[in-house]
């Protein structure tokens, strides 16, 4: 595929049946858990954008969603959960007697599992964003809200191996704060959230975030170990700040503790 022949559109819930099927069907970060829930993340204060080849015109390769507010966003869900009940056309802007300053990009997906290893996130969200800027001039911060997948799973494997009494090559600091966790992490965790952990251990949590997104690397490369923070670094993004409870779902607490 040349990325160039690429043709950006906006779904909205007017797109045909079919297609918004496909994103039903396609989410990869946030499952859609019904029609309703579909019909809040295409409201007037929510985009979705997607990216179409001539040659493919019923078929989104990848699509990602997006959340109008005002200021930066701390939790998935209050963005999803969208209060605002106006689905809007394709031309009308947020109905707010405030205009959002803000663009959060809270999902994307790739929807052809043959594409994978084609990398089209980082022009769709430069695409995405150059089209929001013409849109609406009053947006003033694009960021994301991304998820930590594999925060969770380096833990685990960094408390198993100091369990070995092999070295972790980890600074004592951080052995130590893994230490803390213990009674987290491990095979069969106990079933808890974010809101029934003391504040000594989200104190230790949010410490071993923070170095492992700037300091986890992958073996023999200089990139981050995170998939999804290794995306948006290597694009220019920034790391701006930690969300706690910021996706109090199950997959958020297995995934980095919410």
């Amino acid at each position: 595929f040349d990325i160039g022949f690429l043709e950006l559109q906006r779904i909205t819930w007017n797109s045909p049946a079919a297609l918004l099927e496909k994103l039903i069907a396609y989410e990869a970060v946030h499952a859609i858990q019904s029609w309703d829930d579909l019909k809040r993340r295409l409201a007037s204060d929510r985009r979705c954008f997607a990216f179409f080849h001539p040659g493919m015109p019923d078929e989104p390769l990848i699509f990602v969603e997006v959340a109008l507010v005002n200021g930066i966003a701390g939790n998935v869900d209050e963005l999803i959960e969208s209060k605002d009940d106006d689905l809007g056309g394709t031309e009308k802007a947020p109905k707010s007697d405030t205009k959002p300053d803000t663009a959060i990009f809270y999902s994307i997906s790739n929807a052809q599992a043959g594409l994978a290893g084609i990398s089209f996130g980082d022009f769709l969200i430069k695409r995405v964003v150059a089209q929001l800027q013409r849109d609406l001039p009053h947006l003033k911060q694009f960021s994301t809200l991304s998820p930590i997948p594999a925060l969770r799973s380096w833990m685990d494997r960094q408390l198993d191996t100091m369990a070995k009494g092999e070295a972790t090559g980890l600074p004592k600091a951080i052995e130590a704060a893994l230490t803390d966790c213990d009674d987290l992490l491990g095979p069969k965790p106990p079933a808890t959230s974010p809101d029934g952990v003391s504040e000594r251990t989200r104190a230790n949590i949010e410490y071993l975030t923070a170095w492992y997104l700037l300091n986890a690397k992958r073996p023999g490369m200089d990139t981050a170990f995170d998939p999804v923070a290794h995306f948006h670094l290597s694009n220019g993004a920034r790391v701006e700040r930690l969300n706690w409870n910021g996706n109090a779902k199950e997959n958020g607490w297995n995934q980095s503790f919410g």
